[in-house]
């Protein structure tokens, strides 16, 4: 019998991969998407992705999605709490373990790791330890396509965003900047590719420049889908593209 699992999904380019590599092994049954969405702006954190396009997204991969709605800038405190709530709810409807997108970022494995232990779930990790350049060109050649909604200032100008990327975006990225952006240099919106059964229609919008400063010790950033082993990533600018459902 395969164990129920809880899959964290960002609407974008690691989500997508790890959910297709756990459908294709078949080990897991996913029992929902999970996505941290920010209740101030109706957006996935970080990613900046109207709830609008989630829907359609999750209507295309035929999963249900529960949304952890979070308030702006929560303290870690609170984010915990609120993340301990809908995972005790979920356990309580059979899930086991919860599945993630993540790289090599090891602090932050050990982290999510130590949460769910003390709530008796096991954390899986379907792309640990894959080389990212050759992750990136496997979804590419899977048929998937993807395009930045956020770009680190830190890491990239505005000229990557709003950017679908393909072998050219690769090319430009300046030398030091991973490829899945997994420092934290860039996150992304799946619209395509074999876990949809239809693309999802969009359109770009307006860009934007948000400047975020560093929380305090006492009030961390608790945006975990940050992915980034830096002590806060808000201490920098980032540039947005906005997608309007089409």
């Amino acid at each position: 019998m395969k164990q129920q699992a809880i899959f964290n999904w960002s609407g974008g380019k690691d989500s997508a991969l790890a959910l297709y590599k756990v459908q294709q092994a078949g080990e897991f049954e996913v029992l929902t998407l999970l996505t941290s969405i920010s209740e101030a702006y109706q957006r996935i954190s970080m990613h900046g992705v109207r709830v609008a396009l989630l829907d359609q997204q999750v209507a295309s991969i035929g999963l249900p999605c529960h949304k952890l709605v979070l308030p702006e800038m929560p303290t870690m405190e609170a984010y915990e709490q609120q993340m301990t709530t809908t995972l005790r709810a979920l356990k309580s409807q059979g899930a086991t373990v919860s599945i993630f997108g993540d790289i090599f970022l090891a602090d932050l494995r050990q982290y999510r790791e130590a949460q769910l232990a003390r709530l008796n779930l096991q954390a899986a990790f379907p792309l640990w330890g894959g080389p990212t350049a050759a992750l990136i060109r496997e979804f590419l050649a899977l048929g998937f396509k993807t395009i930045t909604t956020c770009v680190n200032e830190k890491y990239l100008d505005q000229s990557f965003v709003g950017r679908v990327i393909d072998e050219e975006f690769l090319r430009d990225l300046p030398t030091g900047v991973d490829p899945c952006g997994e420092n934290g240099e860039f996150h992304t919106f799946v619209f395509d590719g074999p876990i949809f059964t239809q693309p999802v229609a969009f359109e770009k919008g307006e860009v934007v420049y948000r400047k975020y400063t560093p929380a305090p010790k006492t009030d961390d950033s608790g945006y975990d889908c940050a992915e980034t082993d830096e002590p806060s990533p808000f201490d920098t600018g980032f540039w947005y593209c906005d997608l309007l459902p089409r």
